[in-house]
């Protein structure tokens, strides 16, 4: 392929006077890092992570321009390793995508091969980012909790930041499986929304945080997923019953954690951490592959909006914010 082909992508740039600015910008194949793989986007997603390196948080991004989108779906331009074929249809999430590599806020990224996973059947490219990291995320902390033994006739399973993308999404896995789910919000006109993806319960998150300065509290939880970290993570795993897990995947309150050893030495509390980003490839193809059948989000069309790059800036704003709700698929298809 024609290593001056053009493309457009939404480009991050540091200006003299160490400010960040972004736009749309014209880019070449050229342009891109080094990969044996190159992939027409065609949809993409918008993760909180993404808004901080458009941003310039040095914390996800330090090399500018870039371009970011942690998640990409397309299909395949070339592979030299010909593990993939040209045509096939492909998505790519974590590893550096969107952080030092360019990401899916551009229609094509090359890539090393062994970032790439084959479309799981049961989903179409728009569905795969409908999901993207947040449902990965989301059925990852599901996965490890059934494989800490938290069963649907274990209790109540609690999600924090539950109108998010990885809380939507962990809240419809969870009720489709059976279990019965508390979400825990700082939306409460939400709540609808909620009910609707299956959750039996939907409590103010000061509700679930009051009570975090205490050493223990009143027994709750046979589980729960976590995206807040702070001051509620330390009050969940205070008021989960004995024997209880709780899958840790976010930071979105804080990331400190002001915890005693208590529930950990009385009530044999678990706290499992959950990554998305260097996840194997083996558990990537488990993941994906119940994330296109049993776990597929029964109403997973109406939790994903759509915008183009050109409409991108105004979602970015919304999540910097805390206005986002559910998922926003970006498509690269006619920008």
């Amino acid at each position: 392929m024609d290593m001056e082909t053009r493309f457009k992508a939404l480009v991050v740039e540091r200006t003299p006077e160490k400010q960040f600015v972004r736009g749309i910008r014209e880019r070449s194949l050229a342009d891109l890092p080094q990969g044996d793989m190159i992939i027409r986007v065609h949809y993409s997603s918008l993760n909180y992570k993404d808004a901080l390196s458009a941003t310039g948080h040095p914390g996800v991004t330090r090399q500018f321009p870039h371009t970011p989108g942690i998640d990409a779906a397309g299909e395949v331009v070339s592979c030299e390793s010909g593990d993939f074929s040209p045509g096939e249809k492909v998505l790519v999430t974590g590893y550096d995508l969107g952080m030092e590599t360019d990401g899916g806020f551009g229609q094509y990224i090359r890539i090393p091969a062994s970032w790439a996973l084959k479309l799981p059947e049961g989903l179409t490219l728009r569905e795969s980012m409908a999901l993207g990291t947040a449902g990965f995320t989301a059925a990852l902390s599901v996965l490890k909790l059934q494989q800490a033994g938290v069963m649907p006739d274990g209790g109540d399973i609690l999600v924090t930041g539950a109108t998010g993308g990885v809380g939507s999404i962990a809240v419809s896995i969870l009720a489709g499986a059976g279990y019965r789910v508390t979400a825990s919000t700082g939306k409460m006109p939400d709540e609808g929304y909620l009910r609707d993806l299956g959750a039996v319960d939907v409590v103010n998150r000061n509700e679930i945080a009051a009570g975090a300065e205490k050493a223990l509290l009143p027994e709750r939880w046979a589980g729960a997923v976590d995206v807040v970290g702070g001051s509620t993570l330390s009050a969940v795993l205070k008021s989960t019953k004995y024997g209880g897990t709780v899958a840790c995947c976010g930071l979105v309150g804080s990331p400190d954690l002001p915890v005693n050893v208590y529930p950990f030495i009385l009530r044999g509390v678990s706290l499992l951490g959950v990554d998305s980003v260097q996840a194997s490839p083996e558990t990537r193809r488990e993941v994906w592959s119940r994330l296109g059948t049993c776990w597929k989000p029964a109403r997973l069309g109406e939790m994903a909006s759509e915008c183009s790059l050109q409409e991108l800036e105004t979602h970015i704003q919304a999540i910097l914010h805390g206005g986002m709700r559910g998922r926003v698929v970006v498509s690269l298809l006619d920008s």
